[in-house]
């Protein structure tokens, strides 16, 4: 791919800026990872104008790089806002919401990011397209090369990924390869075959445009809301997911669409929290977590690539980051489903988690929005292990009965 006229990228921490994606995905000169940059500014009447149509990633391709053909899509982002109603838990806070971005094609918020990485993947002249993955990544991969007429091939830490998981890259055609060790072994492997050339194109987080497309969740959620909102919670693992979206609220505020930033909440899980530690120690460096450990798998990353960009977001919101228990987690997955009829994976539930924790701690009029990562159909193994076995009766009068006890 020749260099693109309409952005460039740039090093985070030399400043060195270039054309095209370079070999390894890194800068060149230090090492370090790159950003995309775009040169021109989306403007204020332009944005709000999206209000009165249909949301979605390409909603905003002006504030994309461009991709120079029709993009490789299925219908991602425009995912819904929903108020949180019915859990007393909460209470003193008056206004959560909670961004389900389960229902995202492939049901997780990785479609936002694949759409843009593979449609430009293509101007690159990728082949074969490749990533690690924990579970989602591996099945957004897989659909969106199913979609461009490519091959996938996605790398996954043996006995550490979800079967539902598993299941939709496979469904969707890719070649799924378990690897000895975890997530972290995986990504070494992937980025070395993806710097090799050949036409093999790596689709992981480092590659800045995956950040591109997952940027618009911030838009969505100031179009949704009509402003910014103070205070916005996720769950973290790699850390491109809390990098994007700082991305996206600030590229909204230079644009002066928006007056205000939201301050960031990172919440990892106890077995898995290499980010929120370094954080709250105010570390300069990351301090890797050799084995991490959690139920929720789609953040059980000890090494994050992306920990720089991460860090620095929650530096510059003024954020805070904290780490929840997996039985936390689980409770939190459970009120979701029964208390509001959402049903995440377990990721999904850590933000609920540490909601309840700082609910006194943040003012009672915060605009707050949890972000579900995913649908709970990723990890419904969770679910099932734990359910009690259904009630059997037989014949009406038994169970007209049973309704009579129960109700």
């Amino acid at each position: 791919m020749k260099g693109s006229s309409d952005h460039v990228l740039r090093c985070i921490a030399c400043g060195e800026a270039f054309g095209a994606l370079p070999e390894g995905y890194r800068c060149p000169s230090c090492g370090d990872l790159l950003e995309v940059v775009l040169r021109a500014a989306m403007a204020p009447e332009g944005f709000w104008t999206l209000r009165r149509g249909a949301l979605g990633v390409w909603a905003f391709r002006r504030a994309l790089p461009s991709v120079g053909r029709e993009p490789v899509s299925l219908g991602e982002g425009g995912t819904p806002l929903l108020r949180v109603k019915n859990l007393a838990e909460l209470s003193p806070l008056e206004h959560v919401y909670v961004k389900y971005e389960g229902q995202n094609p492939t049901g997780s918020f990785k479609d936002r990011g694949m759409t843009v990485a593979v449609s430009l993947a293509l101007r690159y002249g990728a082949r074969v397209l490749l990533c690690a993955s924990t579970g989602n990544t591996a099945a957004s991969l897989a659909a969106y090369a199913a979609r461009a007429g490519r091959r996938a091939l996605v790398l996954v830490p043996k006995g550490l990924v979800a079967r539902g998981k598993l299941a939709q890259a496979q469904a969707y055609g890719a070649l799924v390869v378990e690897v000895e060790g975890n997530f972290d072994t995986a990504l070494g492997l992937v980025t070395r075959l993806a710097s090799g050339g050949s036409g093999l194109f790596l689709l992981n987080s480092i590659n800045p445009y995956r950040l591109e497309g997952q940027k618009t969740l911030a838009y969505e959620l100031v179009l949704q809301l009509g402003r910014a909102p103070d205070y916005v919670v996720l769950p973290v693992g790699n850390g491109g997911n809390i990098s994007a979206l700082w991305k996206g609220f600030t590229e909204l505020k230079a644009w002066r669409i928006i007056t205000t930033l939201p301050r960031l909440v990172a919440v990892q899980a106890e077995g898995a929290a290499p980010i929120a530690h370094a954080f709250n120690r105010g570390l300069e460096g990351l301090e890797p977590v050799a084995a991490p450990h959690t139920l929720a798998t789609a953040i059980n990353i000890g090494r994050p690539a992306l920990w720089k960009k991460a860090l620095r977001a929650l530096q510059e919101s003024g954020g805070l980051a904290l780490t929840v228990s997996d039985e936390e987690i689980l409770a939190a997955k459970s009120r979701l489903a029964s208390g509001e009829g959402l049903f995440v994976e377990a990721a999904s539930a850590a933000p609920l988690a540490a909601l309840y924790r700082l609910k006194h701690s943040l003012p009672r009029n915060a605009l707050v929005v949890c972000v579900a990562t995913g649908s709970g159909l990723k990890d419904r193994e969770l679910v099932e292990e734990r359910a009690p076995q259904p009630l059997s009766v037989k014949g009406e009068e038994a169970l007209s009965s049973l309704l009579k006890k129960l109700f």
